[in-house]
């Protein structure tokens, strides 16, 4: 195991997951739907960054095989921070 790679992943994952609760905490004070949708794409992006080494040294999937499904999840946490940033709110803005 790469010590360093893990303790960076980790890292990683922590700064996603407080900004994810940061934007939480947004959402609960202003109740704007798209503050949850951006803490809810964090969160995702915050595992994603370390499910690549869970799903190869832990589950046995090939580095392709891990690599894939880690970058899928890291880009369904984007979808969802764009649909905070053009979607649910801005419908509203529109009207």
């Amino acid at each position: 195991m790469h010590v360093g790679l893990v303790i960076a992943k980790l890292v990683t994952m922590a700064l996603g997951l407080v900004i994810a609760f940061q934007a939480y905490r947004g959402y609960r004070r202003s109740n704007s739907q798209s503050m949850l949708y951006l803490s809810i794409g964090f969160a995702i992006i915050s595992f994603g960054a370390i499910i690549e080494g869970i799903l190869f040294d832990v589950v046995g999937l090939t580095f392709h095989n891990a690599g894939t499904v880690a970058t899928a999840i890291v880009a369904m946490g984007m979808l969802t921070i764009l649909y905070a940033l053009y979607g649910h709110d801005s419908q509203k803005l529109e009207k």
